[in-house]
């Protein structure tokens, strides 16, 4: 079977996991059903779903990022910073710009540190994200920052097309966006190629340590563009969250076909992926399932995709 063939199949089979886990929500959960409900679960899975993209090119490399979390909070407490009347309250296309930069370089500290000082992803990103957790603490001094800026509300919750939050439309841009970066840019190539064979790679005259640096960047912005749509939801920023959003993200990741060993990605399954994690979510909440029980879902649909993609790899390397 062809690489693309192989991948054909594995985005029909998220996806009728996605239809799978949907339908048996309408039968178990009440009024599960409604219009209002699947509009509800792709507006959750914005944030998560928009970092997941950046994660994605992370995991292409065969690396991961377990900031992405606590970065968020971090991008979302500065961009309180930036645009509210009780802090620097500047005009929203210049705080927006900042917030971009704020999770850029969050993605380049993780990058250089990874790519230049050889420290292993799981450290660097660990360490991020408990820098970035602190800085969140101490820059907001614990408290909630509210975003009263009218603009930047809209950026979730306006609707460009009636009916729908505006969450949504960012959303399927972003990942249109993603969808040409891998498959059409030297980021998403270089990323892939990475994945498969960096020695390989950097032997073939290619950079490999600043372009790997720059797939972290890229990241954090993402990561940035989630924290926007978070906070721009709510209308306020608690410092304390975002810890353990990290882990939904890599699921999502995961769930959608993008091997945890790298050189393979799939834009479209990361989006499906964390529609699945924000149904399963929404579901079991609408059943009265308490959240501990959320938890334990979750974990073992992590373990089932990881046991999946272990198990196509073993026998791609047989055939």
């Amino acid at each position: 079977m062809s690489r693309i063939m192989r991948s054909s199949v594995q985005q029909i089979f998220v996806f009728a996991a996605l239809v799978g886990i949907y339908i048996f929500f309408m039968f178990a959960a009440p009024n599960f059903a409604q219009f209002s409900i699947a509009l509800d679960i792709v507006q959750q899975s914005a944030y998560i779903g928009v970092m997941a993209l950046g994660a994605t090119f992370v995991i292409a490399t065969g690396g991961i990022d377990l900031s992405s979390g606590t970065g968020m909070t971090l991008v979302a407490v500065m961009a309180g910073v930036f645009l509210s009347g009780e802090w620097m309250n500047m005009p929203l296309g210049g705080g927006l710009i900042l917030v971009l930069l704020v999770g850029g370089a969050l993605g380049l500290a993780n990058g250089a540190n990874i790519a230049y000082l050889g420290l292993p992803p799981f450290i660097a990103t660990l360490a991020t994200m408990m820098v970035a957790r602190g800085l969140a603490l101490i820059i907001s001094d614990k408290a909630s920052i509210s975003i009263k800026n009218p603009g930047y509300g809209w950026i979730a919750n306006g609707q460009l097309i009636p009916g729908v939050p505006n969450a949504v439309l960012f959303f399927i841009l972003l990942a249109v966006v993603a969808a040409v970066m891998l498959n059409k840019t030297l980021l998403g190539r270089y990323a892939l190629a990475i994945g498969s064979n960096e020695e390989a790679t950097r032997l073939s005259g290619v950079n490999t340590k600043l372009w790997k640096m720059l797939v972290y960047v890229v990241a954090g912005v993402f990561v940035a563009f989630g924290a926007i749509l978070y906070s721009a939801r709510f209308g306020f920023v608690q410092p304390a969250e975002g810890l353990g959003f990290e882990l939904n993200v890599i699921a999502a990741v995961v769930i959608g076909g993008t091997s945890l060993a790298g050189g393979r990605a799939n834009i479209l399954g990361t989006v499906v992926g964390a529609l699945i994690m924000e149904t399963l979510k929404k579901g079991l909440l609408m059943m009265g399932i308490a959240q501990e029980w959320q938890f334990v879902v979750t974990g073992i649909v992590v373990i089932i995709a990881v046991f999946v993609d272990n198990l196509r790899r073993r026998r791609a390397a047989a055939a």
